[in-house]
């Protein structure tokens, strides 16, 4: 049960739980960066599939620029307008809506011209003050028809007049209650003169807010001004062409579910507004008001439409940014809304849409809390784009066939962001292994290694490529003594040789190598693998030289060591000088992942690594602590204490390899004892070879003369010389003798 809960509980997982939950609170409250980004999706929704325009009876009398150069500028006398009422029902129009104000007294009235101009002859004057005034000419003509009067909404009272005018009621009904609380609210309306609004059939508040990125992406069917319900222009033509009967408003506990006109249900936003499937704007609804004024527009054009007065004209500015990504005409809004509302193609957002968004958005934010931590990347990655995917399409088969605005947003940027979360925990525990399988697999081989195989996990595969190596073998000598000694004691034998092994890792890996393995008291390593190095020769033989140093150092610290206790107490063993051998090599070897496909290592194969590690074992044979191949010391014998030791055939081998010993670093390489040891070994092995034996003896003893001063450790191989030249004068090898020694075994 408890690892059942550590797998699928977590305290990762109940973090991004709650902050799941979080994220569903601030959905209901819905900020502004929610509704911009679902305002977005849904714009793209719109104008990647916009309704098709379809001829219905709705028309709008267009005041035009064409318009405004054939009869005069705007605004025009009432009496225009009153022409436009009376041409427009005797072409059949079923009623006129106007998207237009007329809150002011007409100033082109004839009495109104008399007033403005008082040099006019008297006589004039009172003739113009004796016609008919435009408003009451207006006013008769919209007594005559179904007109319905444009309100504009306003927010307060302040700067429009002094004190309210009580506005006409409209019938309606509630059905489920008040829906006043959630109508967008106004204190007033900008009216028509009373004169008009007392002959109007109906009034209509036109006035539509946009978002707060300035498009008008919904349109008020039905708002609150001065306490009092009242409809949207659009939806009081539909009233007035229908019969003017009541209309209802249906109200649940979330808002408004929608608005009934001539017994057609129109579903609304909890709010009361409508979101217009708009078509991209057209002029086949549109007649040009100079068109209609002057008889030439098509016989029947208006029979049995619902007419729209409003304008298009550049000057007149009524256009209004929409969803399609274009401004619209406002006359045109409206008369698409009410194409809407009669083809029934509105777009619906019930109350419960929300309800549904937030529970896909914790159905898809659970789904990848639980499975990101647990199933492989390619996998989550898969899963997460596949229901994302199908959760789009799902919104935009919603919007394109059934008229339902479904959010995309919301649930798609939850569920992103929880994957986000769930993917960089999982990056950082990650990273977290990745440094603890370093830092734990570094204590085995080089960092180089762990560091090229951390990020490029594809190398841990079977094969290898051939390259340049140099390699390096070291191995204790007398170890076997060493460990009797401490046969009682194995403990402390172990403590010993992890510091010496710690040491010689230290010295190989801080000089750029790679170590291979550990073999007992050996070690093997390598340089230019896994990562380049030009200069690997020089660097194995500094790492030698560092070891060399260390070791002497560990000997000198640790003269004694104190052994586990026994029943007589705790005794002083004295402690073994540790002395190794180093082997190094350089050349074309094979290196990589050598093994089986179930185990394998990192290691070099080839001849230079034979040849490196039968070099460690004659170091003991000549006496000397690190012996060179011929390959490094054609690379850095000018940069280094080298001397030649001999031509060597080794066991299994069928080329002699000259080999050499490294004594120091460049400074004893230029100091003048060396120099002459240096001569003076070039000069006997010459002898040697020209089996000039007496000379060779010679400078043997010089040579031994100056090591006494210097200390270079070549007592070993200067007795060795002067062993086989005894006995080469005994047994005289032949005129066809090479000068190479053959070793009939591996040396130890």
């Amino acid at each position: 049960m408890r690892a059942w809960a550590s797998k699928w509980i977590g305290w990762v997982r109940v973090v991004a739980l709650l902050g799941v939950f979080f994220g569903l609170i601030v959905r209901i409250g819905d900020p502004l960066p929610l509704s911009v980004l679902r305002n977005v999706s849904l714009d793209f929704f719109h104008q990647s599939y916009p309704r098709e325009y379809t001829p219905l009876p709705v028309a709008i009398i267009d005041v035009d620029d064409r318009s405004l150069s054939e009869i005069g500028q705007w605004p025009w006398p009432r009496t225009r307008i009153a022409e436009i009422v009376q041409k427009s029902t005797l072409a059949g129009a079923a009623a006129i809506a106007f998207d237009i104000v007329f809150s002011e007294p007409d100033r082109l009235s004839p009495g109104a011209v008399a007033m403005d101009n008082p040099r006019l002859p008297p006589d004039v004057a009172e003739q113009l003050k004796s016609m008919p005034d435009n408003d009451i000419l207006l006013a008769d003509a919209i007594a005559r028809s179904r007109v319905v009067l444009g309100q504009a909404s306003v927010r307060t009272i302040e700067g429009n007049r002094s004190t309210k005018i009580e506005m006409a009621d409209v019938p309606h009904a509630f059905v489920g209650g008040d829906p006043t609380p959630f109508l967008p609210q106004f204190p007033d309306v900008v009216q028509n003169l009373p004169i008009l609004e007392a002959n109007a059939a109906g009034y209509g508040v036109f006035s539509a807010r946009p978002d707060v990125d300035g498009v008008y992406r919904s349109a008020p069917l039905v708002i609150s001004v001065q306490g009092k319900v009242r409809l949207g222009l659009s939806a009081e033509l539909l009233r007035i062409a229908t019969g003017g009967g009541p209309f209802l408003v249906r109200t649940n506990e979330a808002g408004i579910e929608g608005v009934v006109i001539a017994r057609q249900l129109i579903e609304t936003a909890q709010d009361g507004s409508v979101w217009p499937h708009l078509t991209p704007s057209n002029r086949a609804r549109y007649v040009s008001a100079t068109d209609l004024l002057n008889d030439r527009m098509p016989q029947g054009r208006l029979a049995g439409h619902l007419v729209f007065v409003g304008t298009s004209a550049i000057g007149l500015e009524d256009f209004r940014p929409t969803m399609l990504g274009v401004s619209m005409a406002g006359v045109e809004i409206h008369a698409q809304v009410l194409e809407n509302i009669i083809s029934q193609t509105m777009l619906k957002r019930p109350n419960y849409m929300i309800a549904i968004e937030l529970v896909v958005t914790l159905f898809l934010c659970v789904l990848v809390i639980l499975f990101v931590p647990v199933m492989a990347a390619r996998w989550v990655i898969s899963l997460s784009l596949a229901l994302l995917g199908l959760y789009v399409s799902v919104s935009y088969y919603f919007f394109t066939q059934r008229g339902v605005v479904l959010d995309p947003s919301y649930p798609v940027i939850s569920t992103f962001l929880t994957f986000a979360l769930m993917t960089t925990v999982n990056y950082l525990r990650e990273e977290r292994l990745r440094r603890s399988i370093r830092n734990a697999f570094g204590q085995y081989v080089s960092p180089d290694l762990v560091g090229q195989l951390s990020d490029h996990p594809e190398d841990l595969k079977l094969g290898g490529e051939t390259r340049e190596l140099t390699l390096l073998f070291s191995d204790v000598r007398g170890f076997t003594a060493i460990a009797e000694d401490y046969k009682d004691d194995p403990e402390a034998l172990t403590r010993l040789m992890n510091q010496f092994l710690t040491l010689v890792s230290q010295a190989i890996m801080d000089n750029g190598g790679t170590i291979d393995k550990f073999m007992g008291d050996a070690v093997m390593a390598f340089w230019n693998a896994p990562t380049n190095n030009p200069d690997h020769p020089r660097a194995a033989c500094n790492a030698a030289l560092r070891i060399m140093a260390d070791i002497h150092a560990f000997n000198e610290r640790s003269a004694y060591v104190e052994s586990a206790g026994t029943e007589g107490g705790a005794r002083a063993r004295e402690h073994h000088k540790i002395n190794i051998g180093v082997g190094i090599n350089s050349g074309m070897c094979v290196v990589g992942n050598m093994g089986s496909e179930t185990r394998f290592d990192y290691t070099a194969l080839g001849d230079p690594v034979n040849v490196a590690s039968r070099l460690e074992g004659q170091s003991r044979y000549y006496g000397v602590q690190v012996i060179l191949g011929m390959n490094t010391v054609k690379v850095v014998g000018a940069e280094f204490a080298i001397l030649k030791l001999d031509t060597v055939m080794v066991l299994g081998k069928h080329l002699p390899e000259t080999i050499f010993a490294l004594l120091g670093d460049k400074s004893m390489r230029d100091e003048a004892g060396f120099q002459e040891i240096f001569s003076l070994n070039e000069q006997m092995h010459e002898a040697y070879d020209a089996q000039e034996w007496d000379k060779a003896q010679q400078k043997l003893d010089q040579m031994q003369s100056i090591n006494e001063h210097l200390q270079l450790s070549l007592a070993v191989y200067l007795d060795l010389f002067r062993s086989r030249i005894s006995e080469l004068r005994s047994d005289p090898p032949g005129e066809d003798w090479d000068g190479v020694y053959k070793f009939t075994k591996k040396s130890s």
